[in-house]
C-alpha cells in the first residue's frame, strides 16, 4: 500500500470505514420494547379487573349461575325468553339453588347470571388481546430475542386458567352437597390468576429499560435484599391462597371481632374432629384464624425487610420498599375494616384490589434489588 503525505486532502474516493454494526441486544425493531410492553400493561389491567370480577362473582354467590362450560357458544347471552327459561330450568337442578336459593325467580336468576356471565366474558377478552398481540408482534418480528417464550407462556398459563375456573365451577354443579364452589380450587383459581399478574408484571418492568441497562444494572444487584424480597413475594402470595380458602367458605363474615374472634384470642370452634385435615379447608375459625396469624407474620417479616433496604444505595430502591411498606399497612387496615363489617360486597372488593397493588409493589421493589438505577452524584439515572 503506497504511503500517503500527512496533509493530503480527503476525497470522495477515499474509503470510510463502516460504523460498527449493532449486537443481538439492539437487533429488535426500533420501538418494539416499548408496544410490547404497552400491550402487557393493557393485558395487566385486564386481568386485574378480572380478580375484582371474580371476588364480586364469588361474594354475590353468582358463581355456579351457569352450569355448562362452552368457551365459543357460551359467548353470547341467552337472546330471548326461552333461552333464559332453559338457563334457569338448568340452575335450578343444582343443590344451590334447592338448598340456598328455592325462592329465587327469574328476575333474581338474571341478576346473578349477569355477574357470571360478565366474568367469562372478561375471560375471553382477555384471551383475544393476548392472542391478537402475541400474533401481531410474531408475524412483524418486533419480538426482542429470547421473549417468544415467555409471551407464549403467558397465553398458555390464561388458557390453563380457563380450564381450572371450569374445574372450580364444576364442583359445585356436580355434587349434591355443595352450594358454592370448593374453597380449594377457588385458591388455586386465584393463585394462577395473581401468578400471571406478576409475571406480566415482572415482564413489563423488564421491558421499560434496554438490555445492556439490564445488564448493567445487574452488576450492581443487591443479592440479599433480592433473596429477602423473594421470600416476602412468595409469603404474600401464601396469604393471598389463605384469603381465598376465607371467601371460598365465607369464613370472612363469621368471626367480626378484632382483635379477638368472637370474644376468644383463639376460639374454641377452630378444630372439629368431624373434619379432620378439612378444618384447614372447611373450618372457618380455623381459616380465619391461619389468615390473620399469617397477616401478623407477613407484616413482621416486611419491616425486617424494608429495614434491611434502607441500607441499600440506591435511593429508588429504598424508595420502592417504602412504597411497599405504605401499601401493606393500609392493605391491614382495610383487611381490618373487611372483619369488622362482615365483609360488605364493597369493601371486601377494595380490600381484594389492596392485595394486587400490595403484591405487584412487592415484585416492583424486588425488581429493583435486582436490577436498581444506577445513582450517581446527581442523582438516580432513570
Amino acid at each position: 500500500m503506497a504511503k500517503r503525505p500527512v496533509f493530503q486532502d480527503v476525497t470522495e474516493e477515499t474509503p470510510r470505514t463502516a460504523p460498527p454494526a449493532g449486537g443481538m441486544i439492539d437487533a429488535a425493531p426500533k420501538g418494539a420494547r416499548r408496544a410490547i410492553r404497552l400491550w402487557l400493561i393493557v393485558l395487566f389491567v385486564l386481568v386485574a379487573a378480572m380478580i375484582a370480577l371474580g371476588g364480586a362473582t364469588r361474594l354475590t354467590g353468582s358463581g355456579l349461575s351457569i352450569v355448562e362450560w362452552k368457551p365459543v357458544t357460551g359467548t353470547l347471552p341467552p337472546m330471548d325468553a326461552a333461552s333464559w327459561q332453559s338457563e334457569f330450568e338448568a340452575y335450578q337442578q343444582i343443590p344451590q339453588y334447592t338448598q340456598e336459593n328455592p325462592d329465587m325467580d327469574l328476575a333474581g336468576f338474571k341478576r346473578i347470571y349477569w355477574w357470571e356471565w360478565s366474568h367469562r366474558f372478561l375471560g375471553r377478552l382477555v384471551g383475544l388481546v393476548w392472542a391478537a398481540g402475541f400474533l401481531f408482534f410474531l408475524a412483524t418480528k418486533r419480538i426482542p430475542t429470547g421473549w417468544t417464550p415467555r409471551l407464549l407462556a403467558l397465553g398458555v398459563l390464561g388458557g390453563l386458567q380457563g380450564a381450572i375456573g371450569w374445574w372450580m365451577v364444576y364442583s359445585g354443579v356436580a355434587t349434591n352437597t355443595l352450594t358454592s364452589v370448593a374453597s380449594y380450587r377457588l385458591a388455586v383459581h386465584l393463585g394462577l390468576a395473581f401468578a400471571i399478574l406478576g409475571l406480566i408484571a415482572w415482564y413489563a418492568l423488564n421491558l421499560s429499560r434496554s438490555e445492556a441497562e439490564l445488564l448493567r444494572a445487574r452488576r450492581a444487584a443487591e443479592p440479599k435484599l433480592f433473596s429477602m424480597s423473594t421470600g416476602l413475594m412468595h409469603f404474600a402470595f401464601l396469604q393471598i391462597l389463605i384469603g381465598a380458602l376465607v371467601a371460598g367458605i365465607d369464613a370472612g363474615r363469621q368471626y367480626t371481632g378484632w382483635p379477638r374472634m368472637g370474644g376468644e384470642w383463639i376460639p374454641a370452634a377452630i378444630w372439629d374432629g368431624t373434619l379432620g385435615w378439612r378444618n384447614f379447608f372447611e373450618n372457618p375459625a380455623l381459616v380465619q384464624f391461619i389468615h390473620r396469624m399469617t397477616g401478623y407474620l407477613l407484616t413482621i417479616f416486611a419491616v425486617v425487610v424494608w429495614l434491611r433496604a434502607r441500607r441499600s444505595p440506591h435511593s429508588i430502591t429504598r424508595g420502592a420498599f417504602t412504597v411497599m411498606l405504605v401499601a401493606l399497612a393500609v392493605q391491614i387496615l382495610l383487611g381490618i375494616m373487611n372483619v369488622i363489617h362482615a365483609s360488605p360486597l364493597g369493601l371486601a372488593l377494595i380490600h381484594q384490589l389492596g392485595a394486587v397493588a400490595l403484591f405487584v409493589l412487592i415484585i416492583r421493589a424486588r425488581h429493583h434489588a435486582r436490577y436498581p438505577h444506577e445513582t450517581s452524584v446527581r442523582g438516580p439515572r432513570k
